[in-house]
């Protein structure tokens, strides 16, 4: 390989690394998953910082236990192996001891997951349908149902040579045009299901993320327990454009969502009669 090719080539390791490390790289990049703004999020950050720790304090017990017994133990410390191939009381005690600590984990663990699946006693239900490469969100408590297509900035500045920089539009590919909106302290019944492929509703701040499976409905859940706005994605290989199915979330006071369902009742905004004004990706 000619000395040229491997300038290149140095100089190209040097640009990834400088960009991976850039400060707007670094600002979105995060060693531990959101807290989230539900119980059950919380819930399950607190189960992966308990198994984490467990995993750690395990980790540093055996890889210790191996340092040390290498260390003393060396041939040119002279220690003299040891004669036996076989001990039942060790046995024991590295079976016993996993046990006790995979109990400690599944408990909890099994509790959360009980709680995750109970969609008793919502206070609204809706259903979600996913499109290649939208959502549509029907309000199943009221004549309320329209879909969630990428914003039209996103869309247009994710087309090749379309003379927009993606880096201008914000929360580029995760913005839609008409977001799921619901009131904070509800409990809101999910049941998702998909018109051609595979898709996957994933919401981290929501602690959601459930399957929708064409000819199959599934069942999910969430209480927000603050407003705001919450963003994911579809987290299931639909397609060639499955990057740009974004999810959005509004998360509004009573009255502010009061006044809301009183709009869309009375305008009927986005109903199937208007499908048609749905723009296409």
């Amino acid at each position: 390989m000619s000395r040229t090719i491997l300038n290149r080539l140095h100089s190209a390791a040097l640009a990834l690394l400088a960009s991976a490390f850039a400060p707007a790289a670094l600002a979105d990049w995060a060693l531990n998953m959101p807290v989230g703004v539900t119980e059950i999020s919380k819930e399950v950050y607190g189960l992966h910082m308990l198994i984490l720790g467990i995993c750690v304090a395990i980790a540093i017990v055996v890889f210790g236990v191996m340092i040390v017994s290498i260390f003393l133990h060396r041939k040119s410390r002279g220690v003299e192996p040891a004669q036996f191939y076989h001990s039942t009381k060790a046995e024991i005690i590295w079976t016993v001891i996993p046990i006790f600590i995979l109990i400690a984990m599944a408990v909890p663990a099994a509790e959360g997951l009980i709680r995750i699946e109970d969609t008793r006693n919502a206070d609204m239900t809706v259903k979600i349908t996913g499109y290649q490469w939208r959502w549509r969100y029907d309000y199943l408590d009221h004549d309320i149902g329209f879909y969630s297509t990428l914003d039209r900035e996103s869309n247009q500045a994710r087309r090749l040579n379309s003379g927009t920089d993606p880096y201008s539009v914000e929360n580029y590919l995760l913005e839609v045009d008409h977001p799921l909106v619901v009131p904070v302290g509800a409990k809101v019944r999910l049941l998702l299901t998909a018109a051609d492929v595979l898709h996957a509703w994933w919401v981290p701040d929501l602690a959601v993320k459930k399957d929708a499976i064409p000819g199959y409905i599934n069942e999910a859940w969430f209480k927000a327990d603050v407003p705001g706005i919450y963003r994911g994605q579809c987290a299931e290989l639909c397609g060639r454009d499955h990057g740009f199915m974004p999810v959005v979330v509004h998360v509004l006071e009573r009255d502010e969502y009061d006044a809301w369902l009183v709009e869309q009742t009375a305008d009927k905004v986005a109903t199937p009669e208007n499908v048609a004004a749905t723009r296409k990706l």
